[in-house]
């Protein structure tokens, strides 16, 4: 049989597998080759999966609850760094047991069974309603693996969470567990999206720490700041509900709400209200039921807009610093249409105006800005160069990239500060929602009246390649037929107080 074999290799070199069979797949058919790389995985995971639900050769039983699951030590070990020390070390008392009682939560209960077959088979179901229980599960035995999958699927589906009312349950578990890049991506969408957060059923489970946090945020994306003050009402009001539902006496119940307003309304920027807004909070029930502490913020900010602060130095300097706001004041809608039909180096142009300063005695102040946008890259024609030496060639030169250029028009002769907030929509299960938020603080003056950003987004995003045009969908792009860019530019001035 071995001398058989020889004769028909050609020479003596090494028949054995390669080391990295994948990569020598495509190879595999070539007829004049005596190897060949069989590929019986698909059978090797039927067997797995069989063993599975069958039940067969089975040597340890999980028993949670009232249920009991048949397992096989080898493969929980395989998979489970912790199942591996509870079932193979002497200090674990379940080493020597057949049968196990594992302690979890009702909603990992539920999923067990999700759980443990994925062990055995490497396939899960995983929902927006399902997934933190088996990523606790995950997590708690240590499958690296699934928890990867379940970061993965969340960091995908997050506007989808915040639809179905998953978001806030998502971002604690995130925080608690240490998965800072599901937390920081679950943040950022309640910051730049928190009208829509706002008014869902899901925003009373906002936890006042993380809520209080999140209201420092200088990139907290809002209509104004009275829209904000009204969306933490009616959080106050939720809390409130909660409170009473808990059975507690009236007297604790007002203990506690008048902590609750006191620690969050604090990030409220009150002078960023203007004058008839803070008249017009007297109104409101709950500056009534609290006015001993509303009457100074709004005095403060009465003072701002009539200009009697200089020379006060115990303000908190955010105070007078603007979020990004959406009122017109302050921001202008950019919209390119059939994006994907647009040829190279098209440039869209708008012209707009802006606010420059958050003060009502200033409220005359305004500059005008031009805005172009380069979707499909930039073209820098060739051209002559005429310097004090002569004459310069400069070569043309192509940039792939999303560039956006925005010049001042007519800018002051002292430098002003603005923070330039450029949102980016996005499209997902329907829902429109602000995907991406760039930030940039820049002074203009008439020697430097143009900031340019490249890299915008990903250039692949709106130019894919000839062979996946017709097939690839942008998340950057919105619309019936996902052809549509929308962007919001936001200019507002920062303070020198």
């Amino acid at each position: 049989m071995f001398r058989a074999f020889d004769a028909c290799c050609d020479n003596d070199e090494d028949v054995s597998p390669p080391k990295s069979p994948r990569r020598d797949l495509g190879n595999s058919s070539d007829e004049n080759s005596c190897q060949m790389i069989i590929d019986n995985s698909e059978n090797v995971l039927k067997i797995m999966r069989n063993l599975y639900y069958h039940k067969e050769m089975c040597d340890v039983y999980l028993k949670i609850s009232n249920k009991e699951y048949a397992a096989h030590r080898l493969v929980l070990c395989a998979s489970s760094d912790v199942f591996q020390a509870m079932l193979m070390k002497p200090e674990w008392t379940e080493w020597r047991e057949s049968k196990i009682e594992l302690k979890e939560l009702p909603q990992c209960e539920n999923v067990f069974h999700l759980f443990l077959e994925y062990l055995y088979t490497g396939r899960i179901l995983i929902t927006h309603t399902n997934v933190i229980a088996i990523l606790a599960l995950a997590d708690k035995y240590i499958v690296k693996s699934l928890t990867r999958l379940c970061l993965n699927y969340m960091s995908k589906h997050i506007p989808h969470a915040a639809n179905h009312n998953q978001l806030f349950s998502w971002l604690q578990y995130a925080l608690n567990c240490g998965h800072k890049e599901v937390a920081i991506m679950c943040q950022n969408y309640i910051k730049w999206n928190f009208e829509a957060v706002a008014n869902t059923p899901d925003f009373s489970n906002f936890e006042p720490e993380i809520f209080s946090n999140l209201l420092q945020q200088n990139d907290l994306l809002i209509y104004n700041e009275m829209v904000l003050f009204n969306c933490v009402s009616r959080w106050l009001d939720l809390q409130e509900i909660r409170l009473k539902q808990l059975g507690l006496e009236q007297n604790e119940v007002d203990k506690h709400m008048l902590n609750l307003v006191e620690s969050i309304m604090q990030s409220i920027r009150f002078t960023m209200m203007s004058p008839a807004e803070l008249a017009d909070l007297i109104l409101l029930p709950l500056v009534k039921r609290y006015s001993s502490f509303f009457l100074d913020k709004m005095a403060l900010g009465m003072a701002y807009h009539f200009g009697t602060l200089k020379g006060d130095k115990e303000i908190d300097p955010v105070q007078f610093t603007p979020r990004l706001y959406t009122c017109d004041r302050y921001s202008t809608i950019l919209s390119i249409e059939k994006v994907r039909d647009l040829p190279s180096y098209h440039v869209s142009t708008f012209v707009f105006s802006t606010h420059m300063s958050t003060c009502e005695s200033d409220s005359d102040k305004i500059s005008e800005w031009t805005v172009d946008v380069y979707p499909k890259g930039v073209w820098f024609k060739k051209c002559l160069l005429i310097v004090w030496q002569g004459t310069l060639e400069v070569p043309e030169e192509i940039k792939p990239t999303v560039r956006l250029s925005l010049t001042c028009r007519e800018p002051k002769k002292e430098d002003f500060k603005v923070r330039v907030g450029i949102l980016l929509y996005g499209l997902q299960g329907g829902v429109q929602h602000v995907l991406q938020v760039v930030e940039k603080e820049c002074y203009f003056n008439p020697t430097n009246k143009i900031m340019v950003v490249d890299d915008l987004l990903p250039f692949e995003e709106l130019n894919p390649p000839t062979s996946k045009s017709h097939k690839y969908r942008s998340p950057y792009l919105i619309g019936s037929d996902q052809n549509e860019l929308k962007i919001n530019l936001i200019i507002t001035p920062l303070s020198s107080l």
